[in-house]
């Protein structure tokens, strides 16, 4: 936790503490650290502080020589020895938690004994009452059981690979398959009632705004910085991430850096919102942070998992589409992008996606009244692309 303390002679400092990894009652142990200019620049240290005291203590609580014999063992040398390494903090996290919903007794088996079969009971009992906490009991959607079927045939693979484990059970067990769902795409109207509703200080209006207009994701949205903004375009290079209550600034989803143009009437609402924005680094003078273009008033990052619940609410006040999210705004994009026209390769450059194909894939029903058209240009095909039949020339008598 980021903490402010005045000195005599350097003026406030900031500084962060948090307990060690392995901390308890009787024994507490705590990482402290002083000296820095900024707030943020404490919670940055004290971030990659936290991720480095919690390798070391993983390290030291290990035993070098013991092998894991059972799946709960595999799945926790995955994590440290392939997830801390490999895989970003927040989809770390996001696999331990899932390893959480897995049952103590299928944990407990040794990895020899587990067959397909166990497997298939437990995707099964995920599915009828694999909730936790507040929805202890309660089913799991067949994407989160099929997502943790995938995590726990990962780890497996990597265990194929270490020499821990001999088979895969989890390619021959039965996980479900989930139901496709086709994104919701907002209309004119609908996107216009959004924007309108948003009335939040630090300018959520312009923020969903910029977000219809150009169809960037949620952190990279809230990972921008005033510098990013080039006349009528935008620098991507940056997405803004959160673990737990922990913010960080790390590369887009596809570690690409790209330029996106900001259409006149959403680049005009951007400058007006900079300049609201100057009222408030006014305000707060010197303890004002950083240069985000949409933070707290302070300047302060945003929390991006508090936005998106915040624009879920904002959906549901409305009574708009039932199941919209912030997301819906970036897929509405790409949507309306293709219905207008823009071709596929142009539409899948602007929203950053790995190639076409996942533009194609994501988007195949985002094009109304396209079947039409085909059937009218075969009708069409069908007189114009005959061939002219040429006279049959016959001898005259003689």
């Amino acid at each position: 936790m980021a903490i402010r303390k005045r000195k005599w002679k350097t003026g406030q400092a900031w500084s962060y503490v948090f307990d060690a990894p392995g901390s308890t009652r009787t024994n507490r142990k705590q990482i402290f650290e002083s000296g820095f200019a900024s707030k943020k620049e404490a919670q940055d240290a004290e971030t990659a502080r936290r991720v480095k005291a919690q390798r070391d203590f993983e390290l030291q609580s290990a035993t070098p020589a013991a092998i894991p014999g059972t799946l709960a063992g595999l799945l926790k040398e995955f994590f440290s020895e392939h997830g801390a390494k490999a895989l970003a903090a927040k989809t770390l996290q996001r696999y331990r938690e899932m390893a959480d919903y897995l049952a103590s007794d299928l944990l407990a088996m040794p990895l020899p004994t587990i067959k397909a079969i166990h497997l298939s009971r437990e995707w099964n009992r995920l599915l009828t009452s694999g909730g936790r906490g507040r929805r202890l009991g309660k089913p799991l959607s067949r994407k989160t059981v099929r997502n943790i079927a995938g995590l726990v045939s990962s780890a497996y693979t990597r265990g194929l690979r270490w020499g821990i484990a001999e088979v895969n059970p989890v390619q021959a067990s039965e996980p479900p398959v989930p139901k496709k769902k086709e994104g919701i795409a907002l209309s004119v109207e609908q996107q216009e009632q959004l924007i309108a509703g948003a009335t939040a200080p630090w300018g959520m209006d312009v923020f969903l705004e910029l977000d219809a207009a150009t169809g960037a994701r949620r952190g990279e949205l809230l990972g921008l910085q005033w510098p990013d903004l080039q006349a009528n375009q935008l620098n991507i290079g940056h997405s803004l991430s959160q673990v737990g209550q922990q913010v960080f600034l790390k590369e887009p989803k596809n570690k690409k850096f790209r330029v996106i143009t900001i259409p006149p009437s959403a680049l005009k609402k951007l400058q007006a919102h900079r300049k609201k924005q100057e009222q408030y680094r006014a305000h707060f003078g010197e303890s004002y942070q950083g240069d985000f273009i949409f933070c707290n008033p302070d300047g302060s990052p945003l929390k991006p998992d508090t936005i998106s619940a915040s624009v879920s609410l904002l959906f549901r006040s409305l009574k708009l589409p039932k199941g919209a999210s912030l997301h819906t705004l970036r897929h509405t994009h790409g949507s309306q992008l293709l219905a207008a026209g823009v071709p596929l390769t142009d539409v899948s450059k602007r929203l950053g996606h790995t190639n076409p194909h996942v533009t194609a894939t994501v988007y195949a029903h985002a094009l109304p009244g396209r079947d039409d058209l085909a059937a009218k240009a075969w009708e069409k095909f069908q007189t114009t692309g005959k061939q002219p039949v040429k006279p049959v020339r016959t001898r005259k008598s003689a």
